[in-house]
C-alpha cells in the first residue's frame, strides 16, 4: 500500500514538473520562449557574405534582445525591457572569417604577420577597420570589438562589434578596410530591419 502510494505521488509530481517545463517552453512572456522565437525566425539569415581569394567574409546583424537574452538568461521581464531601452541605439554585429580550405586564417601566409601579431590584431587594432553607414548617409564608428578566441578549434575567426547611436529600426551598411588579409575595401549590406521582439 505504501509502495504504491509512493509511486502515485512521484507520478504526480513528475507530472506538474514537466508541465510547468513545457508551460515556460509555451509561454510567451518567457524568456526560454522569445529566445526560441529568435532562434526559429531565423535572425542568423540577416547576414550578408563575400568571398574574394579563398576566404570568406560574414557579417551577420545580431538582434539586441537576443544577444541580451543570450548573455543574461535570468533577467526579469523589467531588467531586460529597462536595458533594452537605455541600449537601443546599439548595434551588435558578428563578423566571420573563414579560409575555404578550413586553415588557421591567422598564418603568416595568409595575414603577412606572425601568429601573435595577428591575434593582437584581431584583439585591439581591427576595430579601426569598421565603420558603419546609415541610410542618412552618416558614419558611425566601432566603438568595441570582442575576439572570441577558439584556439584553432573552429575553422574560423569570430568578432562582436559593438556600434553606438545608431537609432533603432535604421538600416546600416558595414565596412571593412581589410589590412589583415590585403583584400581592400568590403561593404555588407544588410536588406532586413533588425528583429525587435
Amino acid at each position: 500500500m505504501k509502495t504504491s502510494l509512493f509511486v502515485i505521488t512521484l507520478a504526480i509530481l513528475l507530472s506538474s514538473c514537466r508541465d510547468q517545463q513545457g508551460s515556460s517552453e509555451n509561454d510567451p512572456s518567457t524568456f526560454a520562449y522569445k529566445l526560441y522565437e529568435m532562434e526559429k525566425m531565423g535572425w542568423k539569415s540577416q547576414k550578408s557574405v563575400h568571398s574574394i581569394q579563398g576566404t570568406s567574409y560574414r557579417a551577420i546583424q545580431v538582434p539586441l534582445q537576443y544577444y541580451l537574452l543570450k548573455n543574461a538568461p535570468n533577467l526579469s521581464p523589467d531588467s531586460l525591457s529597462s536595458i533594452y531601452e537605455a541600449y537601443q541605439n546599439e548595434r551588435i554585429i558578428e563578423v566571420e572569417f573563414e579560409s575555404a580550405r578550413k586553415d588557421d586564417l591567422l598564418k603568416a601566409n595568409y595575414t603577412r604577420m606572425d601568429y601573435e601579431e595577428g591575434v593582437k590584431y584581431l584583439a585591439f587594432t581591427i576595430q579601426e577597420d569598421f565603420y558603419a553607414v546609415t541610410s542618412a548617409g552618416d558614419t558611425v564608428n566601432c566603438s568595441g570589438v570582442i575576439f572570441e578566441r577558439n584556439y584553432q578549434l573552429a575553422p574560423f575567426k569570430r568578432l562582436l562589434l559593438h556600434f553606438g547611436g545608431i537609432p533603432e529600426g535604421e538600416r546600416i551598411q558595414l565596412v571593412y578596410q581589410d589590412r589583415l588579409f590585403g583584400n581592400g575595401i568590403l561593404k555588407f549590406q544588410f536588406d532586413e530591419l533588425p528583429i525587435i521582439l
